[in-house]
């Protein structure tokens, strides 16, 4: 067992009864080729959340910042998290998200590229547009919707994959394909919050 697989049942058996997880939709997710997975955010847990619901292993981006102390850093490496720096191109970390992608793995962003703040969706950055436009990877829109409260429920949603062809066919700039995908998870979201 991978130390990934085994932090991903410690995870679950916590988490699970804790905040009450249901999980939607978890049927669109393919079975094998690349995947674009792009969530929104609203809480530190959310990574996790997504690494324990989603139905294959998920190489997330972080933030290079939680890199800098040694056992954080070596806890990352191990869940095979890519450290991007925030605020401007990185990138060698655009180069390893498409090797994800390119092996057939599955790649997760949160692409507001931030916790939001009051729970709403904030507006996507280009990074998701840029690997929906530069791959063929199937991109799935996920809802988190919470809020995490110890034994109130967080539903975790997961979106049919988007259909970017004509995008990709059209050469779309990286901007309007992000703000495609979050409209996707804001419907997503509008759709499942009760």
């Amino acid at each position: 067992m991978t130390f990934y697989s085994f932090a991903k049942v410690v995870v679950w058996r916590i988490f699970k009864p804790l905040y009450r997880i249901q999980v939607i939709g978890k049927e669109h997710f393919p079975e094998k080729g690349g995947v674009l997975l792009c969530a929104n955010h609203i809480d530190n847990l959310d990574p996790p959340v997504v690494g324990i619901t989603a139905p294959r292993p998920v190489v997330f981006m972080g933030k290079e910042e939680l890199f800098q102390k040694p056992l954080l850093k070596t806890l990352m490496e191990k869940l095979n998290v890519i450290p991007i720096k925030r605020g401007m191109s990185d990138r060698e970390a655009l180069r390893k998200g498409l090797n994800v992608l390119k092996k057939d793995q599955v790649l997760g962003l949160f692409p507001e590229g931030t916790r939001s703040k009051t729970g709403e969706l904030g507006k996507g950055l280009a990074g998701a547009g840029f690997f929906a436009l530069r791959t063929d990877a199937a991109v799935i829109p996920c809802a988190i919707i919470g809020p995490y409260k110890p034994f109130s429920k967080l539903k975790v949603v997961y979106g049919e994959p988007i259909d970017l062809q004509e995008y990709r066919d059209n050469k779309a700039n990286p901007g309007e394909v992000t703000d495609v995908i979050m409209n996707r998870i804001k419907k997503l979201i509008d759709e499942h919050r009760k």
